[in-house]
């Protein structure tokens, strides 16, 4: 990364290196996670943002937070890691911790983006890729109701359902420290994967 950024640049991105090893040393982040949310760190810094990695809001903290001007930005990294426990229904549990994410995190910031490496396709419930208007009572129980299957604490609520969005998604292409942007329907359309 460094042959590629300005000085103050490089300046960011090693305190935000040095963040990640501390939160590292203390069990709180693992490191293919952590090398994602640099590199999408990287790529919104190039662009003007201040970031901060692993950024509390209210009760949950999201991987990448940053500010431009008057507008934020929220990055989820989404590597499609699933648990042991989770071994006989991956493809219930990953569909949830995707609406989980749009759905927590997506009020907090005027854009929302979910970031994955370019191998693994996430599975996006279509609902949440409409604009909210668009979305029926019925398809916001079943969200809430697929979310609170793995996700009680705290519970998604009905209204944030309601007005979750998702803005955009990246493609983190480690190996080349790059990111691809996506408009959410050009990310669907390249997927031959759909969730609810």
């Amino acid at each position: 990364m460094r042959d590629e950024l300005e000085q103050s640049e490089y300046k960011k991105m090693v305190a935000l290196k040095d963040t990640l090893i501390e939160l590292h040393k203390k069990k709180v982040v693992k490191i293919n996670h952590s090398v994602m949310e640099l590199v999408s760190a990287k790529h919104l810094i190039q662009r003007g943002f201040e970031v901060e990695i692993e950024h509390s809001l209210d009760k949950v903290s999201c991987d990448v937070y940053a500010t431009k001007g008057y507008g934020s930005v929220i990055v989820e990294v989404e590597t499609g890691f699933v648990p042991p426990e989770n071994a006989v229904d991956p493809l219930s549990y990953l569909n949830a911790r995707i609406a989980s994410k749009i759905t927590r995190y997506s009020g907090f910031a005027n854009k929302f983006i979910l970031a994955t490496p370019p191998y693994y396709i996430m599975l996006i419930p279509s609902v949440l890729t409409r604009p909210p208007r668009f979305r029926t009572d019925e398809e916001i129980t079943s969200i809430k109701e697929l979310c609170d299957l793995y996700y009680t604490s705290p519970p998604v609520s009905l209204e944030e359902i309601r007005n979750a969005r998702l803005h955009s998604l990246f493609t983190v292409d480690v190996d080349s420290v790059s990111v691809t942007e996506w408009d959410v329907n050009e990310y669907m359309g390249k997927t031959s994967l759909w969730a609810v």
